[in-house]
């Protein structure tokens, strides 16, 4: 449960049925026989454990741990499929391609523009997989994921839809996402412009590739716990990772904060005075919400319900968002 002051800014973000079209994700396509442990060596999750029809988080990183993106993976018959950012999609599929070597079994192919992505919002989306008879995937763990038809055109849907675990995901080609739409739309979906998903995005508190995910930060300081495994073997950043954990190294953590007035990207974070952090992203709340930013700010100088000061004199609550509530931790 969010304390009263995080609920003014962050709880009851959908109560419609929303759809984004989000084809200008970056959707990248892993193929081969050594394509689980290819992906497996090349980022922070798990992929051995994880079989056709599930999926997951995972965070591509440098070798120092350093956030690049998160991407959502599923595992298909034949391919692991990606989402990534748009803005890191070349960057990762060149990465990727960078690190075959010549005994791997391992394709990457850029697959954006022959595929479209669209993403269903709010708790009512249950309600439209069983309009659209998709009702066996309602209630599946995250990522989880199916094929079916709709308006007899074939689709993919997932559980989830890239910055929460509520919601839906659906992957087809271009020439059925304007039937898929339109059906949609026809059982009462809204669609969500890009400066509304990036609101939902900042109060989810999901970071973002050049906001929360940079070279400044690394994968344990977004609090990226769900999408990385601590005990899977050697892989691209692992051993940093492993140094943080041991040793209690990490320095600062993702939180979101209320505020009463608009603040800027970039704006210094205080407590008593002295510098604790940073504002990433920033949204003004429009509607029922109180504005809210995400920022890094340094372990022990404030936490949960604590007051911070943004720039010279605007007041924050440190609150914990959703996407990052969800982060569990190892014990």
């Amino acid at each position: 449960m969010l304390p009263r002051m995080a609920s003014r800014c962050v709880s009851s973000l959908i109560h419609v049925f929303l759809v984004v079209d989000l084809s200008h994700y970056g959707r990248i396509r892993v193929s081969g026989e050594d394509r689980v442990q290819f992906l497996h060596n090349q980022s922070t999750a798990n992929f051995e454990i994880l079989h056709e029809g599930q999926g997951c988080d995972t965070v591509f990183v440098t070798p120092t741990a350093r956030t690049i993106d998160i991407a959502h993976a599923w595992i298909m018959k034949t391919a692991i499929t990606l989402v990534v950012s748009p803005v890191t999609r070349e960057r990762i599929t060149d990465m990727l391609k960078k690190y075959i070597f010549f005994a791997d079994k391992v394709e990457i192919q850029d697959i954006t523009e022959k595929t479209s992505l669209f993403v269903l919002v709010g708790p009512t989306s249950n309600q439209i997989m069983e309009a659209l008879s998709l009702a066996d995937i309602v209630g599946q763990p995250y990522g989880s994921h199916k094929h079916y038809t709709v308006n007899g055109m074939p689709i993919t849907v997932g559980v989830g839809n890239i910055i929460s675990e509520e919601g839906y995901s659906l992957l087809m080609s271009p020439a059925s996402a304007e039937s898929v739409w339109k059906a949609l739309l026809g059982h009462g979906a809204i669609p969500m412009g890009s400066n509304a998903w990036e609101t939902s995005r900042i109060l989810q508190g999901r970071p973002a590739p050049g906001k929360e995910l940079t070279d400044e930060f690394n994968v344990l300081e977004a609090n990226l716990w769900n999408a990385v495994s601590l005990n899977k073997g050697c892989y691209k950043g692992q051993e940093t990772i492993s140094r943080l954990v041991t040793c209690d190294g990490i320095k600062q953590r993702l939180w979101g904060i209320c505020v009463s007035l608009p603040v800027e990207p970039g704006s210094t974070i205080s407590v008593d005075g002295k510098k604790v952090g940073k504002v990433t992203s920033f949204t003004t709340g429009k509607q029922a919400f109180q504005p809210l930013g995400l920022g890094y700010i340094k372990r022990k100088a404030a936490s949960e319900g604590d007051t911070v000061v943004i720039g010279d004199d605007v007041e924050g609550t440190v609150v914990e968002v959703p996407f990052i509530a969800r982060q569990i931790p190892p014990s």
